[in-house]
Formats: C-alpha cells, sequence, structure tokens
C-alpha cells in the first residue's frame, strides 16, 4: 500500500524564463530579472575539479556523461514529484532504470518526508538578487525543509557537494522571504547507481554566512 501525502500547497509563483549574455535569468513579477541560483554558483565557486575532469576525459565524453546525467536527474525528479503529488500513474512512461532507481528512493521518501507546501517551486528574492526553482518544499522528519533530489554515478564525499548545499540554503532563505515559511533544515537525496542512496541532512544555518557572500 502506497503512502498518501498531505498537502498544504503555497499559490504557485511562475517566473519568466530569460536568457541574457548566455545565461539563466528569471523575470520577477516586479520587473528585476535575477539570474539563476546554478548561474551564480557556477560562476563565483571554484570549477578546478571539474575542468581537470573535462580535460582528463575529453569534451566530448564530458559533454556525453553531462547531459545523460542532467536528463536522468530530470527523470528521477518527474517520477518524486508525481509521486509526491499522489499520482497513482507516478510512474508511466518512464525508463526502467529510473523507475528502478526511483524504488531505492522510494522508503526514504515514505519515512521522512511529511506534509508538503510546494513542488517545483519557484523562487526569487530582492536580498539575494536570484531566483530559481527548488524541487521540494516540505515536511522531512516533522521539520521545515529544501528537499533536493540528485543523481550520480558514483557516492559522494561532502566536500564534493558543497554546491548542493548552498543552493537548498539559498532556496530556503527564498522561501522565508517570498512565503513567510520558516525553513531551518536542507535536505539533499542522492540517488547513486549500484548504491543505496545517500541522505545528507543540514541545517541551513550552517551555510547561510557563504550564501549571502556569494550572492551579495
Amino acid at each position: 500500500m502506497r503512502k498518501i501525502f498531505e498537502h498544504s500547497f503555497f499559490p504557485p509563483m511562475n517566473l519568466e524564463r530569460v536568457v541574457i549574455d548566455g545565461k539563466r535569468h528569471y523575470a520577477t513579477p516586479t520587473g528585476e530579472k535575477y539570474p539563476s541560483v546554478t548561474t551564480v554558483l557556477d560562476q563565483k565557486t571554484d570549477k578546478t575539479a571539474l575542468l581537470e575532469w573535462r580535460k582528463k576525459v575529453g569534451e566530448a565524453e564530458a559533454n556525453r556523461i553531462s547531459t545523460q546525467a542532467a536528463n536522468r536527474g530530470t527523470a528521477i525528479h518527474n517520477i518524486a514529484e508525481h509521486y509526491l503529488l499522489n499520482n497513482e500513474s507516478f510512474p508511466k512512461g518512464s525508463m526502467p532504470a529510473n523507475i528502478d532507481t526511483f524504488r531505492k528512493l522510494r522508503p526514504i521518501i515514505d519515512d521522512h518526508i511529511g506534509k508538503v507546501y510546494g513542488l517545483e517551486y519557484y523562487l526569487y528574492s530582492h536580498t539575494l538578487k536570484t531566483a530559481g526553482a527548488t524541487d521540494c518544499i516540505a515536511e522531512y522528519d516533522g521539520i521545515n525543509s529544501i528537499i533536493d533530489f540528485k543523481t550520480s554515478r558514483k557516492l559522494k564525499k561532502e566536500e564534493w557537494i558543497q554546491n548542493y548545499f548552498l543552493q537548498a540554503t539559498c532556496y530556503a532563505m527564498m522561501a522565508e522571504e517570498r512565503l513567510g515559511l520558516e525553513i531551518p533544515q536542507i535536505v539533499i537525496l542522492i540517488a547513486v547507481d549500484h548504491e543505496e542512496p545517500q541522505v545528507f541532512v543540514k541545517p541551513k544555518s550552517e551555510f547561510i554566512s557563504k550564501v549571502r557572500e556569494l550572492f551579495a
């Protein structure tokens, strides 16, 4: 028997995507055009390891792997979104490999996620001057959280995924600014090939100062 999730959705906040100098931005209801959270993090955080990896495997192979990873991540996110929406046909049309990957995440979702406030929810901040869409705003172990779904070919070390924590913290800060909902916690759920999922639960307070530094 599958779990039925309680919903307490905030009104949708649709933002228009625009491209400025080749970078994704969002137009706010009041007319500002803010860069996406990922655009800012890409520009302001160290990319040495990524550049070295691309050089090692070659541009063509790096592009192939990156595209494949992006497509898979989108597929898993879509399955999770439909599942949290209580859609009975949530895996319909998905590739068997992606359905199998989601099955590993499902017990964690069932056991820990409670009331859901928003899915693929658009946010922006006049303070941080950024915008974007967060995967999930929901209770996790009874605590209001930003929950981000990721996929990976191998297990991740915490020092490799600092941008994940910064991204989620930024969304938490934007949600508090826009929705007035206190969000003290961020959660990263990573589905890993041939391994059990990784779960990272962190206090938002651990990353606030770094977010303010990057998004000043």
